[in-house]
Formats: structure tokens, sequence, C-alpha cells
């Protein structure tokens, strides 16, 4: 089993930044892939980014393509997503996800493991 914490959202400002983290304990050998998912009020949860460690691969979704990065500290087992240039439309509950996959995934129902999602909300 994998166990993924998530910290770092908050209240922002339009153009403003943020750090959000996702640290993992237990099997991490199991995270080859990491991922950022978010999930805005009333609306389906949606691919932001994912990283293939092993590979050094990243993907992004259009929608934050520039502004957002994934990076990984493997000493740490954390992933982080800075989050640049914050628009309101970036608000909603941001989560981390990781599978052992070998390759990189935009489907939610290709992750085994879910943290429990930290809130980022974007002012005007």
């Amino acid at each position: 089993q994998v166990q993924l914490v998530e910290s770092g959202g908050g209240l922002v400002q339009s153009g403003d930044s943020l750090r959000l983290s996702c640290t993992a304990s237990g099997r991490t050998a199991s995270t080859n892939i990491m991922g950022w998912f978010r999930q805005a009020l009333g609306k389906e949860r949606e691919f932001v980014a994912a990283m293939n460690w092993s590979a050094g691969l990243t993907s992004y979704a259009d929608s934050v393509k520039g502004r957002f990065t994934i990076s990984r500290d493997n000493a740490k087992n954390t992933v982080y997503l800075q989050m640049n240039s914050l628009r309101p439309e970036d608000t909603a509950v941001y989560y981390c996800a990781a599978d052992r996959r070998v390759t990189m995934s935009w489907r939610t129902y290709e992750y085994r493991y879910w943290g429990q999602g930290t809130q980022v909300t974007v002012s005007s």
C-alpha cells in the first residue's frame, strides 16, 4: 500500500503562485508514475500533470502548460506542483495520485493510489 498526503493549498489572488507537495509513504517503489489532478465544484476530476520518474518524462494538460511544473524529490518521496500565474479557473481541490505503471496516463482510473486532496482557491 501507498499513502499520499498533499499540502500547500490555500487562498491566493489571480497571478500569484503556489507550490503543492505530495509525500508518499509505504511501498514507494509502486510510485513510478505520479500525477496531479483537480476537481472543481460540480465538475469531474481532470488531469493536470504527471511524471514518469524512471523515464524522466512529464506531461501537462493544455490548460496549465507553461504555468505549472511537476517535479519530484526522490530522496524525500515527494512530488511537487509549482503553480505560477494562477487564474480563478484554477480553483479546485487538487489531488495527488500514484501508480506503478510504466507509462503516464491522464485517466483517473489508471491510478491506484490517491491522496485526500488540498483546496486551491484563486480570487480575481
